[in-house]
């Protein structure tokens, strides 16, 4: 399957039972929701079973076999996931319960620590506000400013701007590598090495929340000092996160949580904390997710991240070219690169109506700000009927779409 010439996509979608359920009814489910989360295909569903009904038991804290064979498959996923973005050991690999956290997880420990009042914090136009919020709070805490790269009306990132919002008291550059509301994908590569040469005492950290299942991501190569990423939308299941950063980076950072397994010794007198990563993952983790999620990486490798890649492209074009047809869509943005999704209005039509007949249809999209309020704002708009791809979307999901919005057109227009 991950032969580089080959992607069968019926095939891939028959191994998602919720896909295969949805199939069977007079209206077949197209779910285009994909960005929000994406559905389990039957590995992980079937790898989490087997921990709950075969060996489950905690990790770390036990001698028994029961223990010992959880241990190993939790810490095996924590390895498969260095692997996934080539970080430099597993050591380097947090789990979180996901993206927010992550984000938080380097806001309230590195910021704490090593922000000061006048310091500033970089962020993007297009960000989620989980990469806006986490920064506010502990800007507000710290007195530090926070600056935004602009947004042109194409929905890039207007990169020529960047040099110029870098300085000696730039701390932390906090952007996202694909937007959540527009699809744009940032030249990531590029505004690295833009802020190593004008700001090198900054850190990077980069919302991989929506690329880190669709784009090849190599830690070493970018460069970057934190990647923050979900499980539940790279085909995993919720509640289990992942943060990378560099070993030295997180090791002068202080721990965020208090607990469990993340100490050397404790008395009332004094805590000593553990070594990384152990120190960032207080109390009982989330066991079964984070096995869930090893299947999930496995079953991403067995196809071929760039062959999904490949099979969304081909997908997002064919949506763009139908969707042009009707005359009432409007698409937000029009970026250079885009991601697995679309975002679109309705002249005339609210896309919350919109999204309630397309589910009259079993057509699932999202509607609303998608948590980026400043996006939305950016463009002018309330709200948009966001429309997102994964590597089991069929082109007859894209024209049940589009009869969908026909309806909703014919109905309010």
């Amino acid at each position: 399957m991950n032969n580089v010439n080959f992607f069968d996509a019926e095939a891939v979608r028959g191994e998602f039972p919720m896909l295969v359920a949805g199939d069977k009814g007079a209206k077949p489910l197209a779910f285009l929701d994909s960005t929000a989360t994406t559905q389990k295909p039957a590995c992980v569903i079937d790898a989490m079973d087997d921990f709950y009904r075969e060996h489950y038991s905690s990790v770390k804290r036990g001698v028994y076999r029961l223990s010992a064979r959880t241990t190993e498959a939790f810490e095996a996923t924590r390895k498969n996931v260095a692997k996934f973005i080539n970080a430099k050991t597993e050591d380097e690999i947090v789990f979180t319960r996901g993206t927010t956290e992550s984000i938080n997880l380097v806001a309230w420990s590195y910021g704490r620590k090593f922000f000061e009042a006048g310091d500033e914090i970089l962020i993007s136009g297009l960000e989620h506000h989980a990469n806006i919020v986490s920064w506010q709070l502990v800007a507000e805490m710290k007195g530090a400013k926070i600056k935004v790269i602009p947004v042109k009306d194409d929905g890039d990132l207007d990169l020529d701007k960047l040099p110029g919002l870098l300085n000696a008291r730039t701390k932390m550059v906090a952007v996202t590598h694909v937007s959540n509301a527009v699809g744009t994908v940032n030249p990531i590569a590029e505004i690295i090495k833009t802020v190593r040469a004008a700001a090198p005492q900054a850190k990077i950290l980069i919302d991989g929340a929506q690329s880190s299942s669709h784009i090849k991501i190599d830690v070493q190569e970018l460069d970057c000092d934190f990647l923050a990423f979900s499980g539940h939308k790279m085909y995993g299941p919720t509640g289990v996160g992942v943060l990378y950063g560099k070993y030295d980076v997180l090791d002068s950072m202080p721990p965020w949580h208090g607990g469990g397994e993340m100490i050397k010794n404790v008395t009332f007198e004094k805590t000593t904390y553990a070594d990384v990563p152990a120190r960032f993952e207080a109390g009982t983790p989330m066991i079964a997710e984070v096995i869930g999620l090893g299947k999930a990486i496995e079953w991403i490798n067995e196809k071929g991240i760039e062959n999904i890649r490949r099979h969304e492209a081909e997908i997002t074009n064919y949506a763009l070219e139908q969707l042009a047809k009707i005359p009432q869509v409007k698409v937000l943005g029009n970026p250079k690169e885009r991601g697995a999704l679309v975002s679109i209005t309705l002249d005339g039509i609210a896309v919350s109506d919109a999204a309630m007949i397309l589910d009259e249809e079993n057509i699932a999209v999202r509607s609303g700000h998608h948590c980026a309020q400043p996006v939305m704002d950016r463009f002018g708009v309330d709200a948009t009927l966001r429309l997102s791809f994964g590597a089991y979307t069929l082109k007859r999901d894209i024209d049940r779409l589009i009869a969908g919005l026909q309806r909703v057109v014919r109905l309010f227009a």
